[in-house]
């Protein structure tokens, strides 16, 4: 089955040319948190990263991203980056899930808004 998912969906993990491909022409160069594994080809011109599970863009770290992008050239494992107090950890895009953010007054809340500037219309 596993062989079946990967021959015919690009959602999970690798497809079967892209795990050739990573074999004959990259060279792994990380590992994150997540477990997704980064590669780039012999002169380092092309990299990519293999997602551990659904292949979802926004669960790549800052750090990671700068890489893939080439803003810097060195690995976060090589020269990892300096975070600052303040600064929240890395989440990945939660929309669509259960985690995702429901302002005050959505219809997606469990607990509806209490309004104090309005009072509903009541037939007589």
């Amino acid at each position: 089955m596993s062989f079946l998912l990967r021959a015919l969906t690009w959602w999970n993990s690798q497809t079967l040319n892209t795990q050739f491909w990573t074999w004959r022409n990259g060279t792994k160069v990380g590992e994150d948190e997540q477990g997704n594994l980064f590669y780039q080809n012999k002169d380092g011109s092309r990299r990519w990263v293999i997602y551990n599970g659904e292949s979802e863009a926004s669960r790549v770290t800052p750090e990671w991203h700068g890489w893939l992008h080439h803003t810097w050239n060195e690995t976060p494992t090589e020269v990892p980056l300096i975070h600052r107090a303040w600064e929240k950890p890395h989440v990945p895009n939660l929309t669509g899930t259960s985690g995702a953010y429901h302002p005050e007054g959505s219809l997606y809340r469990a607990e509806p808004a209490t309004r104090r500037d309005y009072d509903a219309w009541q037939p007589e």
